[in-house]
């Protein structure tokens, strides 16, 4: 049975470089090294996962399209179990913010010429502090409609990041990709949210408001600009 992809995971795996020492963490059942080596694009992954029933899965996948010898199962937290000479590229899609966050502080021989590919679900503001805090640059973000929801997937490596505007920690530096007025549409409507939360509780955050407001102004400009 042939194995496809979903829209999100295809995103990631255009972004892997031909040849690449790859490293999934939460690899779940290892759809995107599967097919990446069934493609020819890598010759060897790492499988790595917190929780063993995943992992269980991942051998199962690896096992059904034959290229079982060609993964090592890691059964670690985040990145404890890959040496830094293991990998030249690290993919950690589908995770909290916050979780990658603590994944890469857990090993900062990733600021070191490793290619990080993050795609994550939530706390994009606190995770684009961090690396921007941490000596980690994103280089580009890629924007997936996957259903009826839009993901973005860093391109990310060790450096220094020029410093962003309360509008890009939420919705990263301005692109040309085709998706991106719809994506600053969406983190509007969250930021909007947050917005009439704050002023609708009894315990109003006037520094929050502010904070809310400067960044609801600073994506409006940026989607006049596309």
């Amino acid at each position: 049975m042939e194995l496809t992809l979903t829209p999100r995971l295809a995103a990631v795996a255009r972004l892997v470089h031909q040849a690449a020492h790859l490293a999934d963490v939460g690899t779940d059942h290892a759809y995107l090294p599967v097919r990446l080596l069934l493609d020819g694009r890598i010759e060897y992954a790492i499988a790595a996962d917190l929780r063993e029933g995943p992992l269980s899965r991942a051998r199962e996948t690896a096992a059904r399209y034959g290229v079982e010898g060609r993964i090592s199962f890691r059964l670690c937290d985040g990145l404890s179990g890959v040496g830094r000479e293991e990998a030249d590229t690290v993919a950690i899609a589908g995770m909290g913010g916050e979780t990658i966050a603590a994944i890469l502080s857990a090993a900062p021989w990733t600021r070191e010429g490793t290619r990080l590919l993050l795609q994550p679900m939530t706390s994009f503001p606190d995770l684009r502090e961090w690396l921007q805090k941490n000596g980690y640059c994103i280089l580009r973000e890629h924007i997936v409609r996957e259903r009826k929801r839009l993901y973005t997937i860093w391109e990310t490596e060790g450096g220094q990041m020029p410093a962003l505007s309360p509008g890009e920690l939420w919705a990263g530096r301005q692109s040309d990709d085709p998706l991106r007025g719809a994506y600053l549409d969406m983190i509007a409507v969250k930021v909007n949210r947050a917005l009439e939360g704050q002023r609708a509780s009894g315990r109003q955050n006037e520094e929050q408001i502010a904070a809310l407001a400067q960044v609801l102004t600073d994506i409006q400009a940026m989607r006049k600009e596309l």
